[in-house]
């Protein structure tokens, strides 16, 4: 059993001031693969008073400086990348494959593109008489979810380091040994003491002190709507900045002259995604009425072709769900779109194996737009078809939900598609499968969420703005 028994506060690995520890099972074997600190508020405070006493020097930084240093971050995770992969595989049941290319992947380059930005020339914009200048907004916590977790890190890390913030990371403690490699290569890179703390803990503990910290200048939050207003209501009593993305329910629109068979492989592709425990899965599959039944054949054939197995094997295609909490909650959620009269096309609450905490890729057919299965993020493997009338109709199904992260639409027409596309209101949508870009602000409209993430737009969200005028 691996022990990371230790927190990482002022540029040293220290002990936690309580002997709570939280057990980190393999979702896979269902046993305890690691302990953690169960970290506290006084926890917090030192974490937080130690990157408060190190702003003043990292804000006067330069930009070559903090380039040299996320530079170095930056190889340290290229050279733990393997390393990574099989951790995450076996912290959150992603397949190693998939854990290795986009897991350990997209960290690096998170941390790349505030490499790449910091060496382009910095100029103060002018405004009449008025200069406008960004400084770095100061300290910022950052409250990370389990199922990218390494990712959900450095998105937020990279770009506030860049800005010139400081920063207290809290972690999942359902998946948190990836940022311990994290922090491994963050004391290998140099970084000054206090620039950069771990805390880990529960989130009603070690979330909520961060939150409520009067010394905390910004709170960038991923989870869930409840965990995430909680967040926003705590960190208002002191008046400080809230980032929050928050999760979605997204469609994927496939319009009648639309290539079927390709819109139908990638929609099943993206809705199963690291077991359909992300945030942006189109899991609603939204089709022509006249083409319902030919999508629900296709459908039924690709999800059956997502092997369930050890993250580790590389035939699986589909692991297991992160925790037993989370299997049930799925599980939950297919019996309720089986009582709510959804047709189960395959898939169900039947366990495909005897240990771990899995489900069988699940698609229903002639789903109600207005069902459960249909407006909850069930964070699962469960795929809804839902069919439409006209293109109209089609529209009204896409916004017809609390949340706005993330979409696709599909047209042989891509100006068509275009058009469609900027109706749905959404933070991002693919037209045509258009790949993932990190360099694009990532956000969403609704109950998905305030502010943005990635790209240039994200060092925004770690700035004040003075003017100054002459």
């Amino acid at each position: 059993m691996a022990e990371r028994d230790v927190l990482y506060i002022r540029g040293e690995w220290v002990r936690a001031s309580g002997a709570g520890t939280i057990a980190v099972e393999n979702p896979a074997t269902e046993q305890v693969q690691a302990r953690i600190p169960e970290g506290t508020a006084a926890d917090v405070d030192r974490a937080v008073r130690a990157a408060r006493g190190a702003f003043p020097g990292w804000a006067a930084t330069s930009r070559a400086e903090r380039r040299d240093l996320l530079r170095k971050l930056h190889d340290g995770l290229a050279k733990r990348a393997a390393e990574i992969g099989e951790t995450i595989a076996k912290d959150v049941g992603t397949p190693l494959r998939m854990a290795t290319r986009i897991q350990a992947a997209l960290p690096q380059t998170d941390v790349q593109t505030y490499v790449d930005l910091l060496a382009e020339d910095e100029s103060d914009e002018r405004v009449g008489n008025s200069v406008l200048v960004r400084e770095p907004a100061g300290v910022v916590a950052a409250i990370t979810p389990w199922n990218y977790p390494l990712h959900q890190i450095t998105c937020k890390l990279a770009p506030a380091l860049a800005a010139g913030c400081t920063v207290v990371v809290k972690p999942s403690e359902v998946a948190p040994l990836s940022a311990y490699q994290l922090f491994d290569a963050i004391h290998e890179a140099g970084f000054p003491p206090g620039v950069v703390n771990l805390v880990t803990g529960y989130g009603p503990v070690v979330g909520e002190a961060l939150a409520e910290h009067p010394e905390v200048d910004v709170v960038s939050f991923t989870g869930s709507v409840r965990a995430g207003t909680r967040v926003a209501e705590v960190a208002a009593r002191t008046v400080k900045r809230v980032t929050l993305e928050l999760g979605g329910k997204s469609a994927n629109v496939i319009l009648e002259d639309a290539d079927l068979a390709t819109a139908v492989k990638v929609g099943v592709s993206n809705a199963f995604l690291n077991g359909g425990q992300t945030c942006t899965a189109w899991t609603r599959m939204v089709v022509p009425r006249a083409k319902h039944d030919e999508v629900v054949a296709l459908a039924k054939k690709f999800a059956e072709g997502f092997t369930t197995g050890d993250p580790l094997d590389g035939a699986t295609k589909l692991g297991p769900l992160v925790s037993a909490a989370q299997r049930d909650r799925v599980r939950g959620y297919i019996e309720k779109g089986i009582a709510e009269g959804a047709t189960l096309v395959t898939g169900g609450t039947e366990a495909p194996l005897e240990t771990g905490y899995f489900v069988a890729p699940t698609v229903f057919a002639n789903v109600d737009p207005d069902s459960t299965i249909a407006q909850e993020e069930i964070f699962g493997p469960v795929l809804s078809i839902i069919p439409f009338d006209d293109e109209d109709d089609a529209l009204r199904i896409a916004n017809n939900s609390r949340y706005g992260l993330h979409g696709a639409v599909w047209s042989a027409d891509q100006d068509r598609a275009v058009a469609f596309a900027r109706q749905v209101r959404t933070g991002q949508i693919d037209v045509n499968g258009g790949a993932f870009n990190p360099l694009a602000p990532f956000g969403g409209y609704k109950q998905s969420g305030v502010g943005r993430e990635m790209g240039r737009v994200a060092l925004g969200e770690f700035t004040e703005i003075k003017s100054i005028q002459l």
